[in-house]
């Protein structure tokens, strides 16, 4: 993977592993393409002429300073390595040496050679060492390529090195999801690179060569979903075979006389020639000894072409070698570096082909060392995972540079501990590690290995009785994890959590941690010094903890409070109780168990006694959940404390007004307006459970503003609070909203209410029932607030979600829990518009059904025997998905039948009971169980259990794609019948892999995001080349921090094609969005519903560039992955579907054509209604299309649509509806003049004198105006005085918004002042078209 190593002098080269040599591999070290030295990107000859140097201009001026910093400009080094020609290398200052060394390990006449240095006249230079550190480096300075000599494990790097430029071509690692290698198909469709392509296809000749007709499947409304097309078969992955074998010899190691030779290892190899070869491994290189496969004789064969480098060797030896190797090195350079460099993370897909499995000596040998960085190939020489992580929080964070490398190092040490974590929880599972209490039941135990602490997800003596037993067991992990999330992003110094990850594998749950020094051997009731072991019966404290939380307090609105330990002494905490305070022996801070870090969901947690608030009540809360640790998510937090400030403000507002108003009429006495009832009418009282909302509602009607809030609330604070009035004003409004402080706005949360066992000191209690309060208001805000809020925004399709993911991303993002998603279906089936919310009920419907489905699946699998996983998960999946209605499992006819029948085995699955149980799965009995589980954990009712898919509309494949990404199971990639009632869909066979779903910390980068937001604002605000600029300082930074491949990358990149293209670099734009796709592809998968976006825009682009048969073939790519993902039944379909008929209007196929628009506007009258702009202008589409085929009636008939829409909405005067009567006047022309022509022959026959007709082809230029309408791109000529106007339009814009005001009263406003607009997400607008504020526009003012 590419490192980006730094300086950190502090450290000795040795601790530094995350910086590792090299784990160098194909997969791993791309490095040409996005070497970031200080943070310009440095490029490969070949690429530096297209893309230049990166550089941009520093960004806002607070940050000028710093990223000069970074951006020292690079010079060029010539490169002598033996046997080639000097060659020019650019490098930057901040680059270390180890960093050539990589480019070197990656170029086509240089990536056989891993054992060298390099040398600047005759004197070595130090890998860690920064290059402009080193003396006499210059421009133009000749580093010499010296080749060293072995040591066992140069020898082995070497080894690896050779293995995996021989597999760099082949994609089983993708599939097999090992090494951070993804899957990728855009060069597929695009046949290789874009960028070099960029030719206008002329009209007319090269036109007729493209086709364009897309497979059946992919028409609209064509019912088939084949699965095949998913993974289209790749040419260049024919595998070149250079060698047959390639392993360790089984004379390793070498004796000792022959180590005295130098001899450090003994490889066997079969050439394709059939030639087999022993082959010694020594300190000057390596040759062909004389042993075979049963005599050892290690003396050198004749000759033996001593070779420093492997691939030298073989290139003597074998001539198939030489020339295969030398044309998949050619291959393997000419691919995109985005598809060969490493992801951060591992991607799995949950398809592949049956890949031949062969030979591999560095497979075997990974998988019994514990190879996780490469650092332990040396025995004992593990990573110290704890220390890692901590180091790298204590790196220096004063300026731009120290965050970036503090960034740098926490992501990279994060990726790291991800990837052990993982691999380890799959060798506990799998019953690869010993148990450190080995003696206990098998779902007790714990694990160490590789320095990281394994725990499986089981209530262990009973720790969590109370709370749901495994049940909550399950769900405590996810919780701490969030709480380390938290923690971790606030930061603070001197306050340290631990690495954690929590792995779903095989239907068990593991979490996995980094060690505390020193924990193991002290008792834990010795070690916590604060917070309680025991669920709050004993409880401690410290002032050093007390002062390290009381930093996390206000971010995190965690209330600090005292509680009763068991001497009924009062202790003051500023966390939860079972957040547990322990000093390592490095005497640093740890906090652990962060599972109640934020506050309790009332609405699943029933008290008796307690009353919740009635617009809880009435969606029939609260309910009993499985376990008592449901907490409310910190999206929720945050919206709940920022939606309590409006009110504050506006509290505040009225009141002051109010006074105002008395001072001014000088009739209210005294009495009164010291009454805070007569001074505030809508103020409710703190007793009203019902307060906030109705409060909020009267309010907001009698404010003007709250724009003026703030000007009052500004007023307040610089009166300082000395008038008696205005701190009265305070006071009233902070008791109003519940805040914790009388003096200023607030809210903070005590996450000990409610929780068993803790009790509060007796003084508190007024305090403990606003606390109370405070959470029943924060439970009902979701329902009442929340979810309606999240309805809304997909009606108007500012939410898109298209499958589980995204759904579930959704509600998130809006802090809704997935266990609320029955009350979201149902809020929906009583919504008047549910028609317009189709698409997200049916997506709802099916994230449940699969949810559920893995909650039965989970415990399933844990009744199964290793030896018959794939015919349990065949039968749960043919239960669950195949039409055949007694689906009977093949119990595995034991391969290997043991003489001795009736021997007891002994089970050894955690938890496990009888081993064939999960065979007498019955279809019905799992639908009942679905059901049944539909009911009990989401409260919602699937109507009849067999009908199930027939009655919501959903696609088996669909369903097929959640459960196995939500299971972790890999199937074969094919056609599967699941309609069939006489052969079962799967077979054993079909299951090729069961994959760990895996949970960890994100760590951000920090600066680089600020940046892009910066960005996003100044392009919002018109001011696109500033913008694009910082964003590209963003692209920087994120490069410097994640290295080349990152979901926030994506982004970043995504905006920025988006800005060329829109300031009309198209070749640029089509560069980044070419990365952009395929850095999707890789890190999000290949089906993901963000990918189908990037494809869409690419093609856009594509089309803008000249090159239709591309732009064509990736919207078919897109179109064919939103089928399988959600169906054709989606508002996004049709947008898609108006980009292909557009694109088959241009290229003059018009039948076609009709079928995509017209199915574009069916798909927009059902979800955008009838009467919406979007159906005009489809309405227009369609038109334009007959008129093309000269059927004018039928064009009229849809114009004359279209016109009426416009009339209707927007008025005979705008000039939508002026342009849609002209066309009409145009139409009726043609129409005349065919009619008359026509019949001209019918009266004079052969004879007729014919006026010739117009017969137009759209021009490629209408084709893309049209392209760009319906993506949201509108260019728009404008004079002096009407950029003045807008500017000051957009000013006004963003105040009303300010202000509160809905989005309809700004519209209305702006409306009546003559100039529409629209709200936007990324850009400045100007909309001429759009009343939904979910038709978003990017304008360009020429």
């Amino acid at each position: 993977w590419l490192y980006f190593p730094f300086t950190l002098s502090s450290i000795a080269p040795r601790q530094r592993p995350w910086e590792s040599g090299a784990q160098c591999g194909e997969g791993q070290n791309a490095s040409t393409a996005v070497m970031n030295g200080g943070g310009a990107h440095y490029y490969s000859e070949e690429e530096s002429k297209q893309d230049g140097g990166g550089d941009t201009d520093g960004g806002e001026d607070s940050n000028e300073q710093e990223v000069i910093v970074i951006q020292d400009t690079g010079f060029t080094v010539k490169i002598q390595a033996p046997g080639t020609e000097p060659f020019d290398l650019q490098v930057s200052p901040q680059e270390m040496v180890q960093e050539i060394h990589q480019v070197l390990m990656d170029r086509e006449d240089t990536c056989h050679r891993t054992c060298f240095s390099l040398q600047l006249d005759g004197n070595v230079l130090d890998n860690f060492a920064e290059l402009k550190s080193i003396e006499g480096l210059q421009e133009g300075s000749l580093l010499k390529v010296v080749e060293e000599p072995y040591t066992v494990r140069e020898a082995r790097i070497h080894v690896r090195h050779i293995r995996d430029l021989l597999k760099s071509l082949d994609p089983s690692d993708a599939y097999n999801g090992v090494d951070c290698n993804s899957l990728s198909f855009l060069s597929v469709f695009t046949d290789g690179d874009l960028g070099d392509s960029g030719k206008w296809k002329k009209k007319g000749s090269d036109l007729e060569q493209i086709d364009c007709t897309p497979p059946e499947h992919i028409l609209p409304g064509s019912k088939e979903r084949p699965l095949v097309p998913l993974q289209p078969q790749n040419k260049e992955w024919k595998p070149m075979q250079c060698l047959k074998v390639l392993t360790m010899s089984g004379w390793n190691p070498p004796p000792g006389n022959r180590k005295m030779h130098g001899d450090l290892m003994y490889l066997y190899m079969v050439t394709v020639e059939e030639r087999h070869i022993s082959i010694t491994a020594s300190t000057r290189g390596f040759y062909l000894n004389q042993s075979t496969t049963y005599t050892f004789n290690p003396k050198p064969a004749n000759p033996s072409f001593l070779s420093h480098s492997l691939v030298e060797l073989l290139s003597q030896i074998s001539p198939a070698f030489k020339k295969n190797f030398t044309v998949l090195q050619k291959t393997r350079v000419q691919r995109h570096p985005f598809e060969r460099i490493a992801t951060p993370f591992q991607v799995y897909s949950w398809t592949a082909p049956q890949v031949d499995h062969t030979m591999d000596c560095v497979r075997a040998e990974d998988a019994y060392t514990s190879r996780l960085g490469y650092e332990e190939h040396i025995p004992g020489q593990t990573r110290d995972w704890n220390e890692e992580l901590q180091t790298t929080r204590e790196l220096a964070r004063k300026n731009l540079p120290e965050r970036l490398l503090r960034e740098r190092a926490i992501f990279k040490v994060h990726s790291d501990f991800a990837a052990a974590a993982t691999r380890g929880s799959m060798a506990v599972i799998d019953g690869n590690v010993m148990a450190i209490n080995p003696g206990e039941e098998t779902r007790m135990q714990m694990f160490i290995w590789n320095n990281i602490f394994f725990s499986l997800g089981f209530d262990v003596r009973d720790h969590y009785r109370e709370l749901g037993g495994d049940a909550a067991a399950h769900a405590a992990p996810t919780n701490d994890l969030n709480g380390v999330r938290a923690y971790g992003a606030v930061d603070v110094e001197g306050l340290y959590t631990l690495g954690t990850v929590v792995v779903d594998y095989r239907g068990y749950r593991v979490t996995a941690q980094s060690i505390i020094p020193g924990i193991l051997e002290r008792e834990q009731e010795q070690s916590v010094i604060y917070g309680s072991i025991d669920f709050g019966k004993t409880v401690v404290s410290h002032g050093k903890y007390l002062e390290l939380l009381e930093r996390t307090s206000r971010p995190l609105k965690v209330q600090r409070h005292n509680v009763l330990n068991e001497k009924d002494e009062s202790v003051e905490l500023c966390s939860s109780v079972e957040c547990k305070g322990i000093i390592g022996n490095d005497g640093r801070h740890y906090i652990l168990d962060l599972l109640r870090t934020f506050p309790p969901d009332l609405n699943f947690l029933p008290v008796e006694g307690e009353e919740l608030s009635p617009e809880s009540v009435r969606q029939g809360f609260p309910r009993q959940h499985r376990h008592r640790l449901a907490c409310l998510r910190q999206e929720l937090i945050e919206a709940f404390v920022e939606h309590r400030y409006l009110l504050f403000m506006k509290m505040a507002a009225l009141q002051l007004m109010q006074q105002k108003a008395n001072k001014e009429s000088k009739m209210a006495t005294l009495t009164e307006n010291s009454s805070p009832e007569a001074a505030v009418p809508a103020l409710p009282s703190t007793e009203n459970p019902d307060s906030p909302l109705e409060g909020k509602a009267e309010a907001e009607d009698s404010i003007p503003g709250l724009a003026q809030a703030k000007e009052l609330a500004e007023s307040l604070a610089a009166e300082d609070g000395s008038d008696p009035k205005s701190r009265e004003v305070v006071l009233n409004a902070c008791k109003a909203v519940g805040s914790i402080s009388n003096t200023s706005f607030d809210i903070r949360f005590n996450p000990d209410i409610f929780s068993p066992g803790v009790r509060f000191p007796e003084d508190s209690v007024d305090d403990i029932q606003k606390q109370k309060q405070l959470l029943k208001d924060a439970a009902a805000f979701l329902v009442s607030c929340q979810i309606p809020s999240l309805v809304k925004d997909c009606l108007d399709h500012s939410a898109l979600p298209m499958d589980g993911a995204t759904l579930t991303e959704a509600l998130h993002q809006r802090g809704i829990n997935v266990r609320y998603l029955g009350n979201v279906l149902e809020f929906v089936d009583k919504t008047p518009a549910k028609a317009q919310l189709e698409h997200f009920y049916r997506i709802g419907i099916s994230e449940m059904i699969t949810r559920c489905a893995k909650h039965i699946f989970k415990t399933y699998l844990q009744g199964v025997e290793l030896s018959a996983l794939s015919a349990a998960v065949s039968h749960f999946l043919n239960c669950f998905l195949s039409s055949f209605p007694d689906a009977v499992a093949h119990l595995p006819a034991d391969e290997l039948v043991s003489r001795r029948k009736n021997r007891k085995r002994r089970n050894r699955v955690p938890g496990g009971g009888d081993n064939t149980a999960w065979a007498s799965l019955t279809p019905s009995e799992l639908w009942k169980n679905i059901v049944s589980e539909a009911q009990s954990y989401y409260n919602f009712t699937l109507e009849n259990a067999d009908q199930v898919v027939e009655k919501y509309g959903l696609q088996k494949i669909t369903l097929l794609r959640e459960i196995t990404i939500k299971a972790g199971i890999q199937i074969l990639i094919k056609e599967y019948n699941f309609d069939s009632r006489h052969k079962l869909a799967f077979t054993e066979e079909d299951i090729l892999n069961i994959f760990p779903v895996v949970k960890h910390v994100n760590p951000k980068a920090s600066d680089a995001f600020h940046f892009f937001q910066s960005g996003q604002a100044k392009v919002q605000q018109g001011y696109l080349k500033e913008g694009c600029e910082l964003i590209n300082e963003a692209l920087n930074l994120f490069n410097n921090v994640y290295g080349a491949m990152h979901v926030e990358i994506c982004a970043c990149l995504r905006l920025l094609a988006r800005l060329n293209y829109i300031m009309g670099d198209h070749h640029e734009a089509l560069s980044n969005q070419q990365k952009a796709v395929l850095m999707s592809e890789r890190v999000l998968g290949v089906e993901h519903p963000n990918t189908i976006q990037e494809y869409m825009h690419l093609a856009l682009y594509c089309f803008a560039n000249g090159q239709l048969s591309t732009a064509l073939k990736l919207l078919y790519r897109a179109r064919y992955l939103m089928l399988m993902v959600c169906g054709e039944d989606h508002p996004e379909m049709a947008l898609l579907d108006s980009n292909i008929g557009l694109v088959l209007h241009g290229v003059m196929e018009y039948d076609l054509s009709l079928r995509f628009l017209e199915n574009a506007l069916a798909i927009n009258s059902k979800y955008h209604g009838p009467r919406s702009l979007k159906v005009a202008l489809s309405h227009h589409l369609v038109a334009r299309v007959y008129e093309s085929k000269a059927e004018f009636r039928s064009a009229l008939q849809h114009e004359k649509e279209g016109y009426t829409i416009y009339k209707n909405q927007v008025g005979e005067a705008h000039e939508k509806t002026k342009e849609s009567s002209e066309y009409l006047k145009y139409l009726t022309q043609q129409a005349v003049a065919l009619q008359r022509t026509m019949n001209e022959i019918y009266k004079n026959g052969s004879n007729a004198s014919i006026m010739p007709l117009k017969f137009t082809a759209p021009s490629m230029a209408s084709v893309l105006e049209q392209l760009n309408i319906i993506n949201g791109i509108i260019f728009i000529p404008l004079s002096q005085k009407d950029l003045e106007n807008l500017k000051a339009e957009v000013q006004r814009r963003q105040q009303l918004q300010e202000s509160g005001k809905s989005m309809e009263e700004a519209t209305e406003a702006t409306r009546a002042s003559g100039f529409t607009m629209a709200p936007c997400c990324l850009e400045i607008t100007t909309d001429t078209l759009s009343q939904n504020s979910g038709d978003y526009y990017d304008f360009v003012l020429l």
